[in-house]
């Protein structure tokens, strides 16, 4: 591990995802800060030595930030981080009035990052984003990094071509003010498989539909109605999808009304041999998505799922139920790609 200066406030942090990535390149995390009070544990546990500040982004004072870590202004080895929930700006098809909170988050990471100057500017969020640069204030984000002297590389990435098993397609911006040009990660198209993940050869036994795991492993898999353990059973493994059952008695009334065509991925099986979908909130629930397992009969478990997204097995994850952990897991920046992020930032800042 190459030794750096370097050291990163993880706004928007949840579980931890985004830190502990940078932590394990070498990054010192100094402090995490989200507003869900859930998050807090699992990221002191993952993370030891550094804070969980509890609290609204929105609402807090930019001085209160130093107060709380430490930090100064202008400071070249201060990494500020942003990966503000997105849900408003997805191009998935959802409410947006329960996401309305979440719209103006970029504008309040954009009040510190125009307080303290720092070195470094991390940003991480969906695709959608791009679609509307104005609404979502990028337009102003990035036009004001640029007139304080910053270089910024922004673009959509694949993740799995950077070694994440997910045809996870995210926004990733880097920007600094120490060189003409921003420092980025380059794709190594390692493209890993669900295979490459899960099964029984990574350490995954077969458990059935509503298995509570009892430990911190967290292998335990949602439970699912008598109906949809039939569905289960009559889609083809390693791929199938709910085609198969489409002129049966299972067929869904919504499918029958809206047509056979919509939301294809829903009840579907993951491949072994592919990339598995975009990890989301809702993974534990095979109505969500192409979410269940490659060949038993339920959907993907806790653990798989934060497997897939790159959290080691290691990693413990606490919450006031299963439903609170999925979310930790579904809104985490791959750590793996973290990692890689952070490693192009310690190269571009050298023996600084």
């Amino acid at each position: 591990m190459k030794e750096t200066k370097l050291k990163a406030i993880d706004f928007f942090c949840s579980g931890g995802g985004m830190s502990f990535g940078m932590k394990q390149a070498g990054i010192k995390i100094i402090a995490g800060v989200d507003f869900d009070p859930d998050c807090k544990k699992t990221y002191e546990t993952n993370l030891k030595g550094s804070k969980y500040i509890l609290a609204d982004v929105s609402l807090m004072k930019t001085e209160d930030l130093s107060k709380e870590t430490g930090i100064k202004k202008n400071d070249d080895d201060l990494i500020l981080i942003g990966c503000s929930p997105c849900q408003y700006w997805t191009i998935i098809r959802t409410t947006k009035n329960k996401s309305e909170k979440s719209k103006d988050l970029l504008h309040e990471f954009h009040r510190f990052v125009k307080y303290y100057n720092p070195g470094y500017v991390v940003v991480e969020n969906v695709p959608g984003i791009l679609k509307k640069t104005k609404e979502s204030g990028l337009d102003r984000f990035v036009s004001d990094l640029e007139k304080r002297g910053y270089a910024v590389h922004y673009e959509v990435v694949n993740m799995n071509e950077y070694g994440v098993p997910e045809t996870r397609k995210r926004f990733s911006l880097i920007a600094t003010r120490l060189s003409n040009e921003a420092p980025f990660p380059k794709p190594d198209y390692s493209c890993p498989t669900v295979a490459d993940f899960i099964g029984k050869n990574n350490g995954f036994p077969k458990i059935p539909a509503g298995h509570d795991d009892g430990t911190g492993f967290l292998h335990s898999s949602a439970a699912l109605s008598e109906n949809n353990l039939k569905r289960l059973a009559m889609t083809p493994k390693n791929g199938g999808s709910r085609h198969a059952w489409a002129k049966s008695s299972l067929q869904l009334k919504t499918y029958k009304r809206n047509g056979d065509g919509s939301f294809s991925d829903t009840y579907g099986r993951m491949s072994w041999d592919k990339p598995a979908p975009t990890i989301t909130t809702k993974f534990p629930s095979v109505s969500n998505g192409r979410f269940a397992h490659p060949e038993e009969n339920r959907g993907i478990s806790l653990r798989e799922g934060a497997t897939l997204q790159t959290f080691p097995k290691s990693y413990k994850f606490f919450g006031n139920s299963n439903r609170a952990i999925a979310r930790m897991i579904g809104n985490a920046v791959p750590p793996l790609y973290a990692k890689k992020l952070a490693k192009a930032i310690i190269e571009s800042h050298g023996g600084r």
